[in-house]
């Protein structure tokens, strides 16, 4: 269970979460400058103007306002509620991967089994909208996977993050289970088509969320929840993905962060398949079966378990034949590198307006994202969707310390 906390530190993380403007970064300098939640709304606003612009500090200042005073009262509410939880940056069960981020969430809605976190973490990823070849080997390493211990990650999104989770819960109550990262309020579910997949993972696995109850899956919520679901695995899976996806995006956060990449390959004739084969050609590991991921892992199998699941490819395809020669094992692949790092068309010139303001911010060195924030005058999810938007199509590139550069 999570560390008991009094109500008035619990009203105040919640009452920073849903001050709009702060952001992540922002409220862990403040607890690094002031201690405790309800200490930095107890500073006073000559204090807190050394850190924010003044009608932010001016805020903090005053009591909630009624629509947050009454999203208080309901946020206390659902965590009244059984297997319902919030962990905080103080919490001894927040994950401590997550510390490794530029930007750890302050808080963490969770609801379901808090014994996940304590799992071995792998995360699966990949299209949207995957083809039936995608589904099922999403959904057979996942359920292998679990059954060898480890929990499956992954983000309640349709197509591969969806099999992922069924494969998981498929394994059974003796199996690892899979936690969901959402880029919505926890009480909330996207799609809502996935509302009976919720259901399941609420009594055989975990959600969690950084985001304030009642939140919607806005666009620049989904780069968010990609970098929890980097940081808080060992490894990730990338089954499908087109040339530009956030798939992509998510493995390059994992390598960046020390964590394992691999991707399964497929026909040279899919889109589905040229992300997959870019994060090969920059060093993830090729797998053709979910024993691949855990050899590499140096996790050995369990005894008694079912053989793990192997790639079906279309009919028409033959999967390569594996070297029996009993000759050494090949050198292992470099560590998965940056995107930004390999040859690429020239970026085309920006499109909209929006992007022209954010390049002409940007500048030519790397550049961290309050200072956008503070050049451009946007409010913090406008600037993170055209950021996303921007490295999408190859404009610029996150750097490891969390700054943006803009691409030759």
């Amino acid at each position: 269970m999570p560390a008991p906390i009094d109500d008035t530190e619990r009203r105040a993380w919640i009452r920073l979460t849903l001050e709009p403007g702060l952001g992540a970064a922002r409220i862990r300098l403040l607890l690094s400058v002031f201690g405790l939640p309800q200490d930095i709304l107890q500073a006073s606003a000559g204090q807190l103007i050394k850190y924010l612009d003044g009608p932010l500090a001016a805020r903090l200042r005053q009591p909630p306002d009624e629509a947050a005073q009454a999203a208080i009262e309901a946020t206390l509410h659902w965590l009244s509620q059984p297997q319902r939880h919030l962990l905080t940056l103080a919490d001894p069960h927040y994950p401590k991967a997550l510390l490794q981020l530029n930007d750890p969430p302050p808080v963490l809605f969770a609801h379901g089994l808090l014994d996940c976190l304590n799992r071995p973490l792998l995360a699966i990823v990949g299209a949207r909208s995957a083809t039936p070849e995608g589904l099922r080997n999403a959904h057979d390493f996942a359920r292998h996977l679990a059954r060898q211990g480890w929990c499956v990650v992954s983000g309640l999104a349709s197509g591969i993050d969806g099999a992922a989770h069924h494969g998981a819960l498929d394994a059974g109550p003796a199996g690892g289970g899979t936690i969901a990262i959402l880029g919505t309020g926890i009480d909330r579910v996207y799609p809502a088509s996935h509302r009976d997949l919720a259901h399941r993972l609420v009594a055989h696995g975990l959600m969690l969320s950084e985001f304030p109850l009642g939140a919607q899956g806005l666009p620049f919520h989904f780069p968010q929840r990609n970098r929890i679901v980097a940081a808080l695995s060992q490894g990730i899976l990338v089954v499908e993905a087109a040339a530009r996806s956030g798939s992509l995006i998510t493995a390059r956060l994992a390598g960046e962060l020390g964590r394992e990449v691999f991707a399964i390959p497929g026909s040279i004739h899919s889109p589905l398949t040229r992300g997959c084969h870019a994060l090969i050609r920059q060093g993830a590991k090729l797998v053709e079966s979910a024993q691949d991921i855990v050899e590499e892992l140096r996790q050995g199998p369990l005894p008694g378990l079912l053989c793990p699941p192997t790639l079906r490819p279309p009919a028409s395809q033959t999967p390569p034949a594996r070297d029996t020669s009993g000759g050494d094992p090949p050198e292992a692949p470099a560590r998965l590198a940056l995107v930004a790092d390999q040859p690429a068309p020239a970026p085309a010139p920006p499109t909209t307006p929006l992007e022209a303001q954010l390049l002409l911010a940007l500048g030519f060195e790397p550049t961290d994202t309050d200072t956008l924030q503070a050049r451009t005058g946007w409010p913090v999810g406008q600037l993170t969707t055209q950021l996303t938007l921007l490295e999408l199509n190859g404009r610029i590139a996150r750097q490891p310390d969390g700054r943006y550069q803009r691409l030759p």
